[in-house]
């Protein structure tokens, strides 16, 4: 995907990169892709740069008095769409030298988006900021810490890091180490690392770079792994900026909304207490989904709300829908206002999850109370197909046949708050047929649900033959 989607890219942005590992590559073609959308857009720097190439900017206008530079801007701005700006040129240094921070937001004025760059690297892949660093412009929307993938295994030293004393300082990592992916996830979300000077407003999005093959891929989704929960960051983005898709996956937050409010009408007693391998099926439910990388699990209560309570670990938040009997659109949306914080928690009890909960989800996974089938490695197959896609729904298939837990993105919240009656994300996805993602999952647990004693039956004899869950 292009970088512009996967940091969602808002007119009137102020997008500063930092770090190391390819922040002017990341710049000029973020720059690019937004000119080729008709955007008006400045690149510049805080610190310094070398000269733009043709395919980076259409224009360079090189200024050191702030008056003078915004009417250049202005002007340049009406016959081209991606203007470069800088105070002067170094000359013996083959460099810009760039303006001062305090004048960006008046850029922003002119322009659709600002892209700045505000720290230098001397052409590295990791670094920390050293005192008087970055240059960050105070109406930064966006921060971009950059790090380089390729400095993975290789020595904490001068000839890698810039600032190598500091990065061990950070990371706790000894000067000669070798550097490892929790190396480069400490650095970060330090607050004087990744995150250092970040504005309260802004949103953070960490682009890990430099990733050409399996073996960076999977450094880079450790590093993700590790730092996609923190409390500062939006998303995580993977790729190789300088490549032909610039962004392989973007790791957003998911909250998993299990839902287990109805009152299993057709089975005739409440199925999330049924025994499934020694426990009960919503806490065999909840264990499979807290086995995988989703970042927060609500559980929706209803009918038998005060029963089914106790057997959800406090690592879950829970709310209650007292609407169940409405169907299950009234659940999706108490879901939903639970992980966009309009519901309180529904018992009265004091929940862990509900505490160290910082963020808003970038998406969904409705997730069925009486799928004893389910597997992790299902749900992971859904995230990380959703990390690697633009599309907002993603559908797990097994043998060409669709089944659940659907993910949804952010952007199908509203249309899914809008349902009514016994109907759910079925309706949403018959909407949007071109934006579905079906992914294939290596269980057929995604539609095995319970649904009559038959079933049940059937799932208990299964469970008998196999010595385990089937």
């Amino acid at each position: 995907m292009r970088l512009m989607e996967a940091l969602q890219i808002r007119k009137g942005e102020i997008v500063t990169f930092v770090g190391a590992g390819g922040k002017t590559t990341a710049m000029y073609r973020l720059g690019r892709e937004l000119a080729d959308q008709g955007w008006r857009v400045v690149t510049t720097t805080t610190t310094m740069i070398r000269p733009p190439s043709l395919e980076q900017t259409e224009a360079l206008i090189v200024e050191s008095d702030p008056a003078r530079a915004l009417r250049l801007i202005g002007e340049a701005l009406i016959h081209s769409s991606l203007i470069t700006l800088a105070a002067r040129r170094l000359v013996a240094d083959n460099k810009l030298k760039g303006i001062q921070a305090g004048l960006v937001g008046a850029l922003a004025e002119l322009a659709d988006a600002v892209i700045v760059e505000a720290d230098g690297a001397r052409g590295l892949s990791l670094k920390a900021p050293a005192a008087h660093e970055p240059v960050l412009p105070p109406e930064t929307t966006l921060l971009v810490p950059v790090v380089g993938i390729d400095a993975v295994g290789c020595r904490l030293s001068e000839e890698t890091v810039h600032r190598p004393n500091l990065v061990a300082a950070l990371t706790g990592q000894t000067h000669g180490e070798l550097i490892s992916a929790v190396t480069l996830a400490r650095l970060l979300v330090h607050p004087q690392g990744g995150l250092k000077g970040a504005p309260a407003s802004a949103r953070v999005a960490p682009l890990i770079n430099k990733v050409h093959d399996e073996p960076t891929l999977a450094a880079a989704r450790e590093v993700s792994r590790s730092v996609k929960g923190h409390a500062a960051l939006d998303r995580v983005l993977i790729g190789a900026v300088a490549a032909g898709v610039p962004v392989v996956e973007c790791w957003r937050r998911v909250s998993a909304i299990v839902l287990a409010a109805g009152a299993s009408q057709r089975f005739g007693r409440p199925k999330q207490l049924l025994a499934v391998g020694g426990t009960t099926m919503i806490e065999h439910v909840l264990r499979t989904v807290r086995e995988t990388s989703v970042d927060d699990v609500v559980v929706v209560l209803g009918h038998l709300a005060a029963q089914v309570t106790k057997y959800v670990p406090a690592s879950c938040r829970t709310v209650l829908n007292k609407d169940w009997d409405a169907g299950i659109s009234s659940s999706i949306r108490v879901g939903l206002q639970a992980i966009e914080r309009r519901v309180a928690p529904s018992t009265g009890r004091s929940s862990a999850a509900a505490h160290r909960w910082p963020g808003t989800a970038q998406a969904a996974l409705f997730v069925l109370a009486d799928q004893p089938r389910l597997k992790s490695e299902d749900i992971e197959a859904i995230l990380q197909a959703y990390y690697g896609t633009t599309k907002p729904i993603v559908i797990p298939v097994y043998q060409g046949q669709r089944g659940n837990p659907v993910l949804f993105d952010r952007r199908l919240f509203p249309a899914l708050e809008r349902l009514r009656g016994d109907v759910g994300g079925r309706d949403v996805v018959a909407r949007f047929p071109d934006q579905v993602l079906d992914v294939q999952v290596p269980s057929r647990g995604i539609f095995s649900d319970i649904d009559t004693a038959d079933d049940y039956e059937r799932f208990l004899g299964e469970n008998q033959r196999t010595g385990s869950i089937p």
